[in-house]
């Protein structure tokens, strides 16, 4: 029973003194109550000078006495004025601080270890002969035995079992000493020093000594410095094989590791502070010491004593202060578990009937679960419950803690631990536990609580139950308790409706008391701020982290289940490492028998099955049988909680559902004329309210949860509104969806990702117009962010639907057609592109008419796909063509005209028209400066362009420059992996390379190649390209092995691609052939220049600067084979210098 407020000193059994003030504060620190804080009530004996505190320490009155100063004569005066002031004394502790030796028979004794007296030897009191000292053992000499009361508690602990149950409680009660300590503000550090601090030097080597002069130096300066600061050499200290340990738990489970060991023997009591290894080794030997301390003679004889101390130092000359902090709180922890064991004696002196309070019985526990040995985690908030959800942590309030989160975010089994750890750091609390799933089961609780409590009427009919336990729990005298109410997510069955106005909410029934604090658990944000519980005081649960739900899944199945570590990790993510749904998985898993492969396998294989594993029920103990555990029926609930009573949070949620989970701009929601703004901002504070929905700081945007977002629409498919639902989604978003250009990229990128998850979604829209209309946007943005595939994807859907809808022939159809065959260009499908160009430009010639804008732009494009397939003249007559006709319709300076001039200037360069192509460049870049500004995406694509004339002329430094700036603006613009910012470094590191900066070009290189390959694939043509062009820079660094592997690649993907004699695949061709010639392989370097030679003669003409480059290659392998006649003869054929 906890010890009620005593009348008189003869109320006091224990005594406890301390020698320091460190010591002293530690103490003071496990007291649960104090009875002086008003004044001292109980005075003391004559001749008394010691001052004292008095208090509750669990189940005793305890007087608290503090040293006037060290030693042994000073602990014996007080001893002896402590008993005659309180004479009913049965034992007295001293606590705090001492030296201990390294070992305890064949254990290692760490500091922080706590050592409790079994005897204490005065190794100082003796007689001093002229050989050297001698101590009084005779059996008049020495001190007495403790008392048999306090042998038969020593003796307990004596015996594995309760010395282990004393660590734990010490361990436990030094975290609760360390929070209460943080949350008082002590200057006094009680945290643990850790095991770095811990240093045990070899007894042969003194503090101070001078390792180079190898003499000892002693003096105050010495004495009173640390190691650190005079250098103590540590390759004298000693590996100790339990501080090794230690040390690895340090850094698995850092709280573990504080953790200090108890050992009972014999103490050296002296009058001297021992401060020498030599004598401290020599002493222990002979008297089986395990610890030195200064007080212990001098109270022994007075009072029963039992000395409790922790080890600061090893009573040697390295001793400091470091550890003193954390020692004293490690004693004054072990001694409050000491006295939850001491058996309390029937008390003679009784105080009056109207004085003694009715008394609460200790060990009170209602709670409906065993712990949960499979919890993981949850560490900090554990941390922070602890601190907050004690009585004693709030003086002259009933505390009031909130644990808020989305359903099955383990709120429960958080309660549920944090119940388990409050119990074994407040024994003398009790704890009750209120399900809040039902009135019926609130009632059942209350009447357990009330019954436990012996309230008198608990049982009789009528009786307001919930009344009569708030009364008694609401007593000051009733002793200490921790309330939780769990799942108490349902706000009209706890704070009441307007249709039930006659009886109270269940809210009016929370008992109040200084000695009492009520813990909840709601999904609902909401039921906090109602019970004004402060925000500080609110925990918000989020999923766990990942090393966390590893171990959670791991934690209930087999090794092989859980090898495959990356599906595993795949699978935690997909599940958002929620708690509830991990311990579903496992469940499955576990009964099944399948890997976390096969598990992820089945949820990825569609949504229907994802959301069937989500609603599989499973056996879980420490959950209420009556509620059915599958997360989807967690959420569930609060959906029908929701739909009851705010019917626009339903609609918010439904659309957001069928939207990307993140960044869903609030613009996207449904429009309801009908609202209020208090109304909408009442729905949205319900959906954040139970953690459906996050809002994201300063932006007006909201985040849903992954697998609410799929429950969500599984629910809305059994109530067939689905398809309803994305129907209005889809036409919301195509409201607000902009015209994508890349000056309003911000606004359409917003909306983006909602237009295809909305898109993706199954249902019929009612207006197919709209859903084209959005198809087609979402397809131009996709392109402008060079994602070519994805692109093509969107508009072919658009095609078919205005093609089903519109016809074939109509403006927009055809429209769709050209931005379909743009995309399929850009992919390096040619065959298919040029159809489909051919096709649209046929329609808008029959019906707009062939000078039409869009008419010119099919043409143009067309023009485009040829010159890719290497159709050089065919392409430059349709740019001649598009070219006349919109200077005519447009005028000389559209953009669509100036980008006309620009494609006709690339067909000329790439038939070697250099002079021509520059003055076309010049004229188109001039323009676009002049009319778009000069960073334009179509004014760097001139850039671009003018640096590819000025390379070709050999005014590599003018073209670097040119190159530079292109790639700057378009990252800028566009972004670093943008097809056209690929492509720019690619440029870049053409002319880089031409000026043998190797170097810079290879990284440039790299980097295009790696984007290109992520953005386009390994096997699209410019990626390829880029490829061939890393091979000749690492060729020109003499790296022939790489090259050859990458050409090797290049002409095989290229051949399938573009076929065997397009110019990109000869240009693979000739490359390949030069890194061979370097590696002397004459024989296929010969055949593979003459093919280049051959291919680009017939396609390009014999004076293209191409043709004319593998013509000298050829000549250069002919040499390289002594075949000089034949090698002379083609020279001579060669325009242009002499090789």
């Amino acid at each position: 029973m906890a010890a009620s407020r005593p009348s008189h000193r003869e109320g006091f059994e224990i005594a406890i003194i301390c020698a320091l003030p460190l010591e002293y504060d530690a103490v003071s620190l496990v007291f649960d109550d104090f009875w002086d804080e008003d004044g001292d009530k109980y005075g003391r004996a004559p001749g008394d000078y010691n001052r004292y505190t008095t208090g509750r320490i669990g189940n005793y009155n305890v007087v608290l006495a503090l040293l006037a100063r060290m030693g042994k004569v000073s602990a014996a005066s007080a001893a002896v004025s402590l008993r005659s002031s309180y004479s009913r004394l049965r034992v007295a502790f001293l606590v705090g601080i001492c030296g201990g030796a390294p070992q305890a028979g064949d254990d290692e004794i760490l500091l922080g270890d706590v050592v409790i007296s079994k005897t204490i030897v005065q190794y100082d009191f003796g007689r001093q002969y002229p050989g050297g000292f001698v101590r009084k053992d005779n059996i008049s000499d020495n001190l007495g035995k403790p008392n048999k009361d306090v042998q038969n508690l020593l003796v307990l602990f004596e015996t594995n079992h309760n010395r282990e149950r004393l660590r734990r409680r010490t361990a436990a009660l030094l975290k609760q000493l360390q929070a209460k300590a943080i949350r008082k503000k002590y200057k006094s550090n009680y945290m643990y020093p850790g095991t770095a601090k811990d240093k045990l030097f070899d007894s042969g080597y003194r503090h101070g000594r001078d390792s180079s002069l190898g003499i000892d130096t002693v003096c105050n300066t010495v004495l009173n410095s640390t190691c650190e600061e005079l250098g103590c050499d540590e390759g004298s200290l000693l590996v100790r094989e339990r501080l090794k340990k230690r040390r690895q738990l340090e850094l698995d489970e850092p709280e573990k590791a504080q953790e200090p060991t108890i050992y009972v023997g014999s103490f050296a009591s002296g009058d001297t502070v021992m401060k020498s290894a030599f004598d401290r080794d020599r002493i222990a030997r002979k008297e089986s010491i395990i610890a030195f301390e200064m007080e212990g003679a001098g109270i022994w004889e007075e009072v029963p004593c039992i000395i409790v101390k922790g080890v600061c130092d090893y009573a040697d000359c390295h001793k400091n202060k470091i550890w003193q902090d954390f020692a004293a709180a490690t004693a004054a922890s072990a001694v409050k578990a000491v006295l939850e064991l001491f058996t309390q004696t029937d008390n003679t002196f009784k105080t009056s009937i109207q004085e003694m309070p009715p008394l609460l019985p200790q060990h009170h526990w209602i709670v409906p679960f065993g712990r949960n040995e499979q919890f993981v985690g949850r560490k900090h908030i554990l941390r922070q419950l602890l601190e907050m959800i004690p009585p004693s942590a709030v003086a002259n309030d009933c505390q009031r803690v909130a644990i808020v989160g989305l359903g099955g975010v383990g709120k429960t089994q958080i309660a549920l631990e944090a119940a388990f750890q409050f119990r074994d750091e407040y024994p003398d609390c009790s704890v009750f536990w209120i399900p809040a799933v039902d009135t019926v089961r609130i009632e059942n609780a209350f009447r357990e609580i009330g019954r436990q409590l012996k309230v008198k009427g608990i049982d009789e009919d009528g009786a307001d139950i919930k009344q009569l336990v708030k009364a008694a729990l609401s007593q000051e005298n009733i002793g200490n308790w921790l309330l939780i109410i769990d799942n108490l997510d349902n706000i009209e069955l706890f704070f009441g409706n307007a249709d039930n106005a006659d009886s109270l909410p269940l809210s009016e029934y929370l008992p109040f008391s200084r000695k009492g604090s009520i813990l909840i658990t709601t999904r609902n944000d909401e039921v906090a701020v109602r019970l004004d519980i402060h925000e500080k005081n609110t925990i918000a649960t989020a999923e766990m982290a990942r090393d966390e739900a590893l171990e959670m899944l791991q934690s209930g199945l087999k090794t092989h289940q859980t090898c495959d570590i990356q599906s595993t990790m795949s699978l935690l993510e997909l599940l958002t490492y929620l708690p509830l749904a991990i311990r579903q998985a496992s469940a499955f898993m576990r009964t099944k028998h399948i890997s976390s492969s096969e598990y992820l396998e089945l949820c990825q294989s569609s949504s229907k099955d994802m959301v069937y594993l989500l609603s599989k029920d499973f056996e879980d103990r420490h959950r209420y049988k009556e509620s059915r555990n599958p997360v989807a029926m967690t959420w569930l609930i609060s959906f029908q909680h929701i739909s009851s009573h705010n019917l626009l949070a339903v609609k918010y949620l439904s659309s957001m559902c069928c939207l990307a989970e993140k960044d869903i701009p609030q613009l996207l929601l449904p429009p309801d004329p009908l609202a209020s703004q208090l109304e909408i901002v009442e729905a949205i504070g319900t959906l954040k309210s139970y953690a459906f929905i996050t809002h994201r700081k300063e932006s007006d945007s909201f985040d849903t949860h992954r697998l609410v977002r799929l429950a969500m629409r599984s629910w809305l498919e059994k109530e067939k509104k689905l398809g309803e639902c994305v129907t209005h989604v889809i036409q919301r978003v195509a409201e607000v969806f902009p015209f994508p250009e890349l000056a309003n990229k911000d606004m359409w990128m917003k909306y983006l990702p909602h237009a295809q998850a909305a898109l993706d979604l199954p249902g019929d829209t009612v207006n197919r117009d709209v859903k084209s209309d959005l198809l087609s946007s979402v397809g131009s943005s996709l392109h402008l962010l060079g994602k070519y595939r994805e692109s093509e994807a969107m508009h072919r859907q658009s095609f078919m639907l205005r093609k089903m809808l519109l016809g074939e022939e109509h403006p927009s159809t055809l429209a769709t057609m050209g931005d379909m065959a743009v995309a399929l260009r850009c992919q390096g499908n040619y065959k298919e592109a040029e159809a489909s160009h051919r096709q649209a430009l046929s329609g808008r010639e029959k019906v707009l008419g062939e000078e039409h804008p869009s008419t010119l732009m099919s043409l143009n494009n067309l023009a485009l796909v040829l010159r890719d397939q290497a159709r050089y003249k065919e392409a430059e007559v349709l740019f001649r063509q598009a070219l006349c006709g919109r200077k005519e319709v447009l005028g000389a300076e559209n953009p669509d005209t100036l980008a006309s001039i620009n494609y006709l200037a690339v067909s000329l360069l790439d038939q070697g028209k250099h002079k021509e192509a520059k003055e076309l460049f010049q004229e188109a870049l001039r323009g676009r400066e002049r009319v778009l500004g000069e960073t334009h995406s179509d004014t760097l694509s001139s850039v671009n362009n003018m640096a590819r004339v000025l390379r070709y002329q050999g005014r590599y430094k003018e073209a670097e420059a040119l190159h530079r700036r292109a790639l700057n603006g378009r990252i800028k613009t566009l972004g670093e992996d943008h097809p056209e910012t690929l492509g720019s470094m690619n440029n870049l590191a053409l002319v880089l390379r031409d000026q043998s900066n190797y170097t810079e070009a290879e990284a440039l290189f790299r980097r295009a190649l790696d984007g290109k390959s992520k953005l386009l694939g390994k096997t699209h043509i410019y990626t390829l390209l880029t490829m061939s062009n890393l091979a000749v820079v690492l060729r020109g660094q003499h790296k022939n092995s790489e090259a050859e592997a990458l050409l090797r690649l290049v002409l095989e993907e290229g051949e399938k691609t573009l076929g065997k004699d397009h110019p990109d695949t000869l240009t693979a061709v000739s490359n390949l052939a030069v890194v061979l010639r370097s590696q002397r392989k004459y024989q296929e370097a010969e055949a593979l220049s003459r093919r280049a030679l051959w291919g680009r003669t017939r396609l390009l003409g014999e004076e293209h600067p191409k043709t004319l480059k593998s013509l000298h290659n050829l000549i250069l392998v002919l040499r390289g084979q002594c075949k000089y006649e034949e090698a002379e003869s083609l020279l001579h054929q060669a325009p242009g210098p002499r090789l």
